[in-house]
């Protein structure tokens, strides 16, 4: 009785390292762009806030928007209402995009997911405290647009850190610089320069990165 020894027809040969680890690098690549995926709706949907909370801060000012003027209190509520929209939808988009994902990644993106909401309400209750302390409105007007501009900076450039992207890193240094330049322009001014150029560049970025992730993917 003779025994065969050859390996059946159709076995596949085991993979050399070399393929493994292309293969591998081909899944990551594929992973990171469907993380990368979700990112412009993140950038629109702060765009639209800072233009819409931004704009409403500006128009509660006498010398602010000359079509209308909003009460104080209803643009402080809009501005507010805005912020926490887009940190609660960041959030929940940025957790989304690391379901099912294991290991060091998902633990970046649920960090970076349930950071906006914890850096955005220390921010406020920082100029909370301050305003308790004897900070006039003026100087508040001047304060929270600033520190939101800083916290949403260094965000993105965390951001572009977990999935090593230029673009948002460019954006990062982007606000933090206009969030930085605009107390200069005093009261109500500061406002209009966050929500043209900090909103506008939330924007344009959004779009640059849809363009990009949907080049990529062909």
């Amino acid at each position: 009785m003779t025994t065969n020894s050859t390996p059946p027809v159709d076995d596949e040969p085991l993979q050399s390292p070399d393929e493994a680890l292309a293969l591998l690098r081909e899944q990551q690549g594929a992973l990171e762009r469907d993380q990368l995926g979700g990112i412009p709706w993140i950038l629109g949907v702060w765009g639209v806030a800072w233009l819409v909370g931004f704009g409403a801060l500006w128009s509660a000012y006498d010398d602010g928007n000359p079509w209308f003027q909003l009460p104080p209190a209803v643009a402080a509520v809009i501005f507010a209402a805005a912020l926490v929209a887009a940190m609660a939808i960041s959030g929940w988009i940025a957790i989304r995009l690391n379901r099912g994902v294991r290991g060091p990644s998902n633990f970046s993106g649920a960090v970076y997911g349930i950071g906006w909401p914890i850096a955005g309400f220390s921010a406020y209750l920082m100029g909370v405290a301050l305003a308790l302390n004897g900070m006039d409105r003026e100087l508040q007007s001047l304060f929270f647009p600033a520190i939101f501009a800083l916290v949403a900076g260094v965000m993105y450039i965390m951001s572009a850190a977990i999935w090593r992207s230029v673009d948002q890193l460019v954006l990062g240094i982007i606000i933090i610089v206009t969030g930085t330049a605009a107390p200069f322009f005093g009261a109500p001014t500061n406002n209009l320069v966050m929500a043209v150029l900090g909103g506008g560049a939330f924007l344009v970025a959004a779009v640059v990165m849809r363009l990009s992730s949907r080049s990529a993917t062909r």
